[in-house]
């Protein structure tokens, strides 16, 4: 279809111009990094809120630190808990690129612009994505403070990154979603936990878009629809992932019960500190995972 009659990409950053404001972004990257003694990046970290010391997994040195606004066309993080700024650097021989912090849609972007810095990160050389976020605990058994191995995900979010002309340089038209979570990454997680010792909860993902906390219907709806964990990110970025054709494992961090019998729903101060506390855990299990996934 023209390009000039997709009435439904009110934002205009599709096709040719969405493929060049990825390539804009990823030669910004490049240029900042190319002065350093770097490994080529294999891996790409997405830090969701409060789980901003995962940087310090990477090694001391060198590290460049690249504030989004400093890469063309990639939407500043504003929400508290969020950095903003990927982090070069390397765990050991694996050169990898961690995006502290996202943008997220309900700040008034297109999935399109908030996966931009993850797709140029992709066609730097990424062909391995982790995917970390804060979510509410759908499944009564899950409690605040423990992490979810993500095994799938359902977009009831309302759009997804790949609308409009496909980006054939990228990945094909209809990329296949039955398998979006690599199964050896996931066992490799598993495997992890049992070493240092973290039950591993595992689940579905649910995305909505935001920007406010279930109500209670929502919640039963939801866990009726087969979630484990909500929360309003990370899906786009599974899109785009998969679309490249890199592997992909994801994380929750359960911050708070999301089921419908709590007494007071959750706040986002609440989620952050208990992003503190349980981000402890994932930063644990992290950090004897990831030297792994090259």
């Amino acid at each position: 279809m023209p390009e000039a009659r997709l009435g439904a990409l009110p934002d205009g950053i599709y096709g040719v111009e969405l493929e060049r404001r990825i390539e804009a972004a990823a030669q910004a990257v490049a240029a900042r990094l190319e002065s350093e003694t770097l490994p080529q990046a294999q891996l790409a970290i997405v830090l969701g809120s409060g789980l901003g010391g995962v940087v310090d997994l990477l090694d001391r040195e060198p590290r460049v630190h690249i504030p989004y606004r400093e890469i063309p066309h990639v939407p500043s993080a504003t929400v508290a808990g969020h950095v903003g700024e990927l982090v070069a650097g390397s765990l050991g021989a694996i050169g990898a690129l961690v995006l502290s912090g996202r943008a997220h849609p309900y700040e008034g972007y297109s999935q399109r612009e908030v996966t931009i810095l993850l797709r140029a990160c992709l066609q730097l050389g990424v062909r391995t994505v982790v995917l970390t976020n804060a979510a509410g605990g759908l499944n009564p058994e899950f409690d605040p403070g423990e992490v979810m191995l993500i095994d799938d995900v359902i977009n009831l979010s309302g759009e997804n990154p790949l609308l409009g002309p496909n980006l054939d340089a990228l990945g094909p038209r209809f990329p296949a979603m039955a398998d979006a979570f690599d199964p050896q990454l996931r066992a490799s997680a598993r495997d992890a936990a049992k070493r240092v010792d973290l039950a591993l909860r595992e689940g579905v993902y649910i995305m909505l878009s935001g920007p406010y906390y279930e109500t209670r219907a929502e919640m039963r709806m939801l866990r009726l629809l087969g979630g484990d964990a909500v929360g309003m990110s990370t899906v786009p970025e599974v899109f785009v992932a998969r679309h490249a054709g890199a592997r992909v494992l994801g994380f929750s961090l359960i911050t708070n019960k999301a089921t419908d019998d709590v007494e007071a729903g959750a706040t986002h101060e609440e989620v952050l500190e208990m992003g503190r506390i349980g981000g402890e855990r994932l930063v644990r299990l992290l950090a004897e995972l990831l030297p792994e996934l090259a």
